[in-house]
């Protein structure tokens, strides 16, 4: 990461940005694909596993010092069950009954809950009036898009959409959580493959004694689960840093815009799944909270 951070996207970032929104709302249509064979802890154990050996096989051919002290690697358990496990379990549990498109909205609320988790643990990243409005104005499309007849218990999938909230809500903390890295010194990408290595760790003897091995699984959903570790969750991150370390945090988040996208195209096109006028509404109210809460319109309008 040398160099200073620009505040200004290039064309390069931009396609970066891109192609890092089209393989994370990917992971949505890969999830929708491999619970339906395959059971949700094991799902995401062979995640998890196949990213570990992807980012192993990049940090040591950069040659990145490994971290051998056992405060580090529980540094990394701890970010990798509020990161990978718990999220990624909550995702796939979902969506056995969640579209995948209204999974990848449900999810791109965690900058609302990054606010709130923020202003609450971090003294350096207190929240102003614009940022608390935009959560309520996000909060406020999630209660549209999950609709009132889902509280009174007329609708169905009321837990799992809950589930992909909850997995927001892991992700806020993990955000807070893994800022110590940086200040231990341990390069993004090391942290990320020791945060993956642990969550498989973790998982997989858990996934094996609950669920055994997965024989019944054909080619199309080992394929689905094991681009689902490649692409969505090891390449993901390394261009993830990529953007980072040349653009900054506040240009990344653009990504949350732009993830839902995807994975409604290809919801649509590929498991012909529909949202409803209530989703596209809530889901108009939940990006008018990120824009709020990302200021950037406001910047730019004055």
């Amino acid at each position: 990461m040398n160099g200073a951070i620009s505040t200004r996207m290039e064309a390069r970032d931009w396609l970066l940005l891109l192609l890092l929104s089209g393989i994370w709302g990917c992971s949505f249509f890969l999830i929708s694909i491999g619970v339906q064979q395959f059971a949700v802890l094991t799902l995401v154990s062979l995640r998890v596993g196949v990213a570990a050996l992807v980012l192993w096989i990049f940090v040591l051919a950069r040659g990145l010092t490994v971290p051998r002290d056992a405060g580090t690697w529980i540094a990394f358990a701890i970010m990798g069950l509020l990161n990978n496990v718990l999220p990624f379990s909550l995702i796939a549990f979902a969506q056995t009954e969640v579209p995948s498109g209204l999974a990848s909205i449900l999810n791109a609320t965690t900058p609302l809950f990054t606010v709130l988790v923020s202003a609450a643990v971090l003294a350096d990243e207190r929240a102003n009036l614009t940022k608390l409005a935009g959560v309520v104005l996000g909060l406020f499309g999630v209660a549209v898009m999950m609709g009132l007849d889902q509280f009174a218990g007329h609708g169905h999938g009321l837990l799992h959409q809950l589930a992909v909230l909850g997995a927001a809500v892991c992700y806020a903390l993990s955000g807070a959580y893994g800022r110590r890295f940086a200040r231990m010194g341990i390069r993004p990408e090391v942290a990320a493959a020791g945060m993956v290595t642990a969550s498989a760790l973790m998982l997989t003897p858990v996934a094996l004694a609950m669920d055994g091995l997965p024989l019944q699984a054909d080619a199309t959903h080992w394929l689905a689960a094991i681009a689902l570790g490649v692409i969505c969750t090891g390449l993901a991150y390394l261009l993830y840093f990529g953007i980072l370390a040349r653009a900054g945090a506040t240009n990344i988040s653009l990504v949350t815009f732009l993830v839902p996208v995807s994975a409604i195209l290809l919801g649509s096109l590929f498991l012909g799944e529909r949202l409803g006028p209530a989703h596209v509404l809530g889901m108009a109210l939940i990006a008018a909270g990120l824009m709020l809460i990302d200021g950037r319109l406001l910047k730019w309008r004055k």
